[in-house]
């Protein structure tokens, strides 16, 4: 498997990790003055290390304010909810931070027609027009069985991602081509001293592949590339510098394509638990509202990892989109097997209960990306669900 030329792989090399995370610590009050000065405008990855560093953790407060304000003048009082469907926790990979990991003694399953159908039910029973498609990495379970489920799928859904093992290019190119919307693909650490510590065994392991996914999927023609980093690896100042260079990069070389970014912190699971690099609840905030800086129009999502009470009050910092009503196994919505999870949740409030939250604090939640005719899908039988839906829409 070739590397394209010029690939991130290739820029990402030019960058050592401790250095850029050392030039990080450095910044000073006055680099962060800089950065905020621009309100907003043509941030430099300078700027952007400026309000990653320890140096703006004072100027939190107006971090929060600018970026809440650069968020509602682009996107409105809006927030897309989604809801991620995991069809198997079949995987070939040894991970240390992975419920799903191969040498987990756990139950594993792979969901049939049947059983994508009747997830697909409650899904859309709860309103949701947007899904996310999730999965081990398994060659048992690859292009083949995507596309099954993206054909059973798509009647029902306007809006389907994924979250699957990396592809090669026309791989990605027949799945588009099937109805996929959006690819999220997160590298976990930029950190080559931390990557093989935690990828001990399987394709993952393979950082160099991983690392040229995102570029597979740009010249794929892909609409949406989701990026990130799992906080916890390594030092979260220089993983989000990172993610800023891979985003960086991705825009200017493919800009046809929309993207997002998350922020996934470690969650209990099965497995030995391990040690963490520090990443609170303040770090969070402050890693979005730096990129909320840094890009006005990148997408920023929050996810059921955090408590009912920091998305709550987080939400209006600069994200975009919320997963809501999460399960994390193959089936769970269904047939609530918990014991098969990939990783504890931390706010099952019910999609209903936090679009009633939304509403109250005046935003208006909506439950697609887009319509399923931006996708060319409309001939596939899609639903084409039109307008903003605020209320779930329970089936007869």
């Amino acid at each position: 498997m070739g590397l394209m030329k010029n690939s991130f792989t290739d820029l990402w090399r030019q960058h050592d990790f401790g250095t850029v995370a050392a030039r990080i610590q450095t910044a000073t009050t006055v680099d962060v003055h800089r950065a905020l000065a621009k309100q907003g405008r043509g941030l430099n990855l300078d700027d952007f290390a400026a309000l990653l560093s320890p140096a703006a953790a004072p100027f939190l407060e107006e971090m929060a304010a600018l970026s809440h304000r650069l968020t509602v003048e682009r996107f409105g009082r809006v927030m897309q909810l989604y809801a991620p469907m995991y069809l198997t926790n079949v995987c070939a990979n040894i991970c240390s931070y992975c419920g799903f990991s191969a040498q987990n003694r756990i139950p594993r399953k792979a969901l049939d027609d049947a059983e994508i159908l009747a997830e697909a039910d409650v899904l859309e029973q709860s309103g949701f027009d947007h899904v996310l498609l999730v999965t081990g990495e398994s060659s048992r379970y690859g292009l083949a069985y995507f596309q099954n489920a993206l054909r059973l799928l798509r009647p029902r859904f306007s809006n389907l991602s994924m979250e699957v093992q990396p592809l090669e290019e026309a791989e990605y190119a027949a799945l588009t081509a099937d109805g996929l919307s959006a690819v999220l693909v997160y590298q976990e650490t930029y950190d080559p001293a931390v990557y093989p510590k935690h990828h001990i065994k399987g394709p993952k392991s393979d950082m160099a592949y991983r690392l040229g996914t995102p570029d597979r999927l740009g010249r794929a023609g892909v609409k949406k590339i989701g990026l990130g980093a799992l906080y916890g690896l390594s030092d979260w100042r220089a993983e989000s510098w990172f993610v800023g260079l891979h985003l960086q990069y991705m825009e200017k070389h493919y800009w046809r394509t929309r993207y997002s970014i998350a922020f996934p912190r470690l969650r209990p699971h099965e497995g030995s638990e391990i040690p963490l690099t520090p990443f609170n609840e303040r770090d969070l905030i402050q890693a979005t509202c730096a990129f909320r800086l840094f890009s006005q129009e990148v997408e920023l999502s929050l996810s059921t990892r955090e408590s009912p009470h920091f998305r709550d009050h987080a939400f209006k910092l600069g994200f975009t989109s919320m997963s809501a009503g999460s399960k994390t196994n193959p089936g769970g919505y269904a047939a609530e097997e918990d014991s098969l999870e990939q990783f504890a949740i931390n706010d099952d409030r019910s999609p209903a209960d936090v679009a009633i939250f939304l509403r109250s604090a005046g935003y208006e939640p909506v439950w697609k990306d887009w319509d399923a005719t931006y996708d060319g899908a409309a001939g596939m039988g899609s639903t084409g669900r039109t307008g903003l839906m605020a209320d779930p829409v329970p089936k007869s």
